[in-house]
């Protein structure tokens, strides 16, 4: 059968955009040319605050008291679990060396970026696992210098807890500054900072729009869009878990999308019934959040079979995946198109936002058809080297001289044939490709 919507977007993630690229650019373009008197007019503008931009080590210590010893606890937890998983994916790329032909060896070296820029939502909420998530990951990559940026309160100043989160996970850096202009700081260079090599990071279409900008003279993590969340459930899903779940990723934003694709249509509808009481049971800001989110982007989708279920998850390719069915290894197997898959009615996407250990920034907007999340890695270059001993690189020389000349590229053929002339005098090779 073909698939069936019980409940249908009248929106999308696109839906409603502006156009900020210009606003953003001459934001950025002001900056570069004003430094860091320009960074704070931006500031003053936008964060309405004029405190210190750099955290100091006794403002540190001010927050850190601030933060009560519960919390100071939960966030040492989830940092320990992520940079357990950091390190088990480093452990994962090694330096290695391979003689390809006789007297060619090969390479390959993995080197961490110098300056990592990791950029923290405050605003409404304290992002503190946005902290825990981009710091930790940096350090265990071995960045030699971490900054990080966070919108301040006015009048008040970065959350406490995102502080002691970002010191005890590696910081070098905490700046009280937010916006295209906390982005600019850490990629120019401001405030005496390294010019940063990458810029990590969740935040608003305005830290997206910038980052999307300077991408080329920095790297970055991904272009993120507001988060998604998919739930694949069979007749076995506990229908409250299901509704639950997908509540508490409505209430990211009024457009974040929540699916559920099922082959069972008693558990779509009961699920469908249970989900306004659980939206009307949230907090106010919350509320009008997951209520948003559910009206105008959420789906309900009734499928034939889990094939037919799979198949849809991977055409959404969704940040979060969840599923609530039988024979998790077959789902595991057959799934491609993921930011982050949860198993099991035991793990919930929110253990992987705030606390398990895998990384919570994930590709959006179908973006897991390409790409992964934020891991070690992507604070790492892998690269490459060679080394040959002269009779390792006859054969070697031979090819490239009539593969260049075949391109057109003499200038390449003639760097192959200066070494075969001194290495090995009084020899006649044909270096003439055929045509």
């Amino acid at each position: 059968m073909a698939r069936e919507y019980l409940k249908k977007a009248t929106l999308t993630a696109q839906s409603g955009a502006s156009d900020v690229h210009d606003l953003v650019q001459d934001i950025l373009s002001d900056i570069e040319a004003g430094g860091d008197a320009k960074a704070m007019e931006y500031a003053a503008k936008f964060d309405k605050y004029d405190g210190n931009v750099m955290i100091t080590a006794e403002e540190i210590a001010a927050a850190t008291a601030l933060v009560p010893q519960k919390l100071k606890d939960d966030i040492q937890f989830a940092h320990d679990n992520v940079k357990r998983f950091a390190e088990a994916q480093k452990a994962t790329v090694s330096n290695f060396e391979y003689e390809i032909v006789p007297g060619l060896i090969a390479g390959q070296k993995a080197i961490p970026v110098d300056a990592a820029g990791c950029y923290v939502p405050g605003g409404r909420y304290s992002h503190i696992a946005s902290a825990i998530m981009t710091v930790t990951t940096a350090k265990v990559a071995g960045c030699n210098h971490i900054a990080v940026a966070s919108p301040p309160r006015p009048g008040v100043g970065v959350a406490p807890a995102i502080i002691y989160a970002a010191h005890i996970c590696g910081a070098d850096k905490i700046m009280a500054m937010g916006g295209v202009q906390g982005v600019a700081a850490m990629t120019f260079g401001l405030f005496g900072l390294p010019k940063a090599n990458i810029l990590v990071g969740p935040g608003n279409q305005f830290v997206a729009e910038a980052k999307r900008i300077l991408f080329g003279r920095v790297g970055i993590d991904m272009i993120a869009g507001p988060t998604d969340s998919l739930i694949l459930a069979d007749k076995t899903a506990d229908p409250h878990i299901v509704a639950t779940d997908l509540v508490s990723q409505a209430e990211h934003g009024y457009n974040s999308p929540v699916w559920l694709v099922t082959d069972d249509r008693a558990l779509a509808e009961d699920v469908m019934n249970r989900v306004p009481d659980l939206i009307a049971d949230l907090p106010e800001v919350n509320r009008d959040n997951a209520a948003a989110a559910w009206r105008d982007y959420a789906e309900v989708i009734l499928c034939a079979d889990r094939e037919e279920m799979a198949a849809c998850s991977d055409d959404y390719a969704p940040e979060h995946l969840t599923v609530q069915a039988q024979d998790l290894p077959w789902w595991l197997d057959r799934l491609s198109c993921y930011g982050s898959l949860f198993l099991g009615e035991e793990t919930t996407v929110s253990y992987g936002d705030k606390a398990s250990g895998t990384n919570h920034v994930l590709p959006t907007s179908g973006a897991a058809s390409y790409t992964g999340g934020l891991s070690v890695h992507k604070y790492m270059k892998i690269v490459t080297w060679q080394q040959a001993t002269r009779e390792g690189s006859k054969r070697v020389a031979e090819a490239t001289a009539r593969i260049s000349r075949l391109e057109g590229m003499e200038g390449h053929a003639r760097a192959a044939d200066v070494r075969l002339a001194k290495y090995f005098p009084g020899e006649n090779f044909d270096l003439t490709p055929d045509e």
